[in-house]
């Protein structure tokens, strides 16, 4: 098979999300994960849009419609939104937001690469906010973790986990050879 692809470069641009109960789900993303609506209306009779972003850049990173058929959910680890954060310390914050909204069943997960947790949203859709680990590893990789433990733990921890994996490394030599390999495509 020959790769015809361009060589621009894509960027993820937003997510949509089917809405069963539009107030519920803009509420959750607005009060505990901290999106703004930057537009809501009908379209047409029967459907409604809202979008919501945090980053000025973007109008909207997610766009939610009420009147659409929403599809069932039975795995949040492989079809969720996933959000980075900035530090572990974001990502207690996050968890102590979420427990406070009552949303239970919080899964803190170590991806050697991230420090994620995975949750659902008030209407079943799976969402992950992780923080980026300094370690390039394997991927598929998934061990639970201790968030409450610190920084410098849970990096020890992470290390312990996965220096004898194959590609375990410093994340930014990872990335200076991916930039490589890129820029040869």
């Amino acid at each position: 098979m020959t790769n015809n692809a361009p060589s621009a470069r894509l960027r993820l641009g937003h997510s949509t999300l089917a809405a069963r109960d539009m107030d519920v789900l803009v509420a959750f993303y607005t009060n505990v994960l901290g999106f703004q609506v930057t537009n809501r209306g009908a379209v047409g009779e029967d459907a409604e849009l809202a979008f919501l972003s945090q980053d000025p850049e973007h109008h909207h990173q997610i766009a939610m419609v009420r009147g659409v058929p929403v599809p069932d959910r039975t795995l949040h680890l492989v079809d969720h939104l996933a959000f980075r954060t900035g530090t572990l310390d974001d990502l207690r914050r996050f968890r102590a937001a979420l427990l406070e909204a009552g949303i239970e069943g919080i899964t803190p997960i170590c991806h050697g690469n991230a420090w994620s947790l995975y949750f659902d949203d008030p209407e079943g859709n799976g969402i992950e906010i992780y923080v980026d680990s300094p370690f390039h590893v394997a991927q598929p990789a998934a061990e639970p973790f201790n968030l409450d433990q610190t920084d410098q733990e849970i990096e020890q921890a992470t290390r312990e986990m996965f220096a004898d994996k194959p590609e375990f490394r410093p994340m930014a030599e990872w990335q200076e050879e991916f930039a490589k390999s890129l820029d040869q495509s």
